[in-house]
């Protein structure tokens, strides 16, 4: 019996293991505190390179790429049907967490990463000191009461597009999810936009559009920092208001003079002031 159990917990540290080197995580800084920076739709790690050396120096700084990345290499990784909520990115976040042994965590989370930090942190709020919310939304398609910048039949449509010409798409949606004056911000969106595999684009749209995560709010408690920039597409400020009025525990709400979706790459000196401020 003993030696089952040994197999089984031999087993379950190898596929934690395994999910670890699967995703791309890797560690840098050698701080006595520890930032986790989680990208969001389309990108993958490297959405933050011109961020974590400025905390490289005083933290650990921990970086990974999502199944849905183009930089992960399983093409098996990614499936649909178990990442058709954001509840399955979440479950994963903790495994990752658990297996790279972080607790007390300053977790950055970009676009749909900040549900997936929430979501986490009720599961175990031990894992997080706090959550940064940058660029979040709790739900994209507006309602009689909410506004969350999207109708339904412009989600219709915006999948309708990416499905019949995807590569146009991703041409006409970077230059209004970035500062399109930002040209060199407006290519790395692309590019990393280009580098997803082709089952992965509408069915992973399809579960961030249609979420609608507005009543997990009141159950997050992990002290929290929104920042969202004064004029984003995909989130409007009345997102970030909305967030800050139901988040349970402590809340604050920090705004980036900037244009675009994309403050890491086209504010990022603003974004490392207001994340040091936040950081202490």
């Amino acid at each position: 019996m003993e030696a089952i159990v040994s197999n089984m917990n031999q087993a379950n540290m190898l596929e934690k293991k395994w999910l670890s080197t699967a995703l791309n995580a890797r560690s840098q800084g050698s701080g006595t505190e520890t930032i986790v920076f989680a990208h969001g739709y389309g990108t993958d790690q490297s959405i933050w390179d011109k961020i974590t050396p400025s905390f490289a120096e005083n933290y650990k700084v921990v970086l990974f790429d999502w199944p849905f990345s183009g930089a992960v290499k399983d093409p098996n990784l990614y499936d649909p049907l178990k990442y058709s909520t954001l509840e399955a990115f979440a479950d994963e976040l903790v495994t990752l967490m658990d297996q790279m042994d972080l607790k007390a965590v300053s977790f950055v989370g970009h676009s749909m990463s900040g549900m997936i930090g929430c979501l986490a942190s009720i599961k175990r709020p031990q894992l997080f000191k706090r959550l940064i919310l940058l660029c979040s939304s709790p739900r994209y398609i507006n309602t009689e009461d909410y506004e969350g910048g999207f109708t339904s039949s412009d989600i219709e449509r915006l999948l309708k597009d990416m499905e019949s010409n995807y590569d146009n798409w991703v041409s006409a949606f970077s230059l209004i999810a970035v500062d399109p004056d930002d040209e060199p911000s407006v290519n790395k969106f692309r590019e990393c936009l280009r580098k997803m595999r082709a089952e992965v684009p509408a069915s992973l749209a399809k579960t961030v559009f249609y979420s609608d995560y507005r009543d997990i709010l009141e159950k997050v408690e992990t002290p929290c920092t929104i920042i969202q920039t004064s004029s984003d597409i995909v989130v409007p400020h009345s997102a970030a208001v909305y967030m800050e009025s139901k988040i349970k525990g402590k809340v604050t709400l920090e705004v980036v003079d900037a244009k675009g979706h994309f403050p890491q790459l086209t504010a990022c000196l603003q974004l490392v002031d207001v994340l040091k401020g936040v950081l202490g």
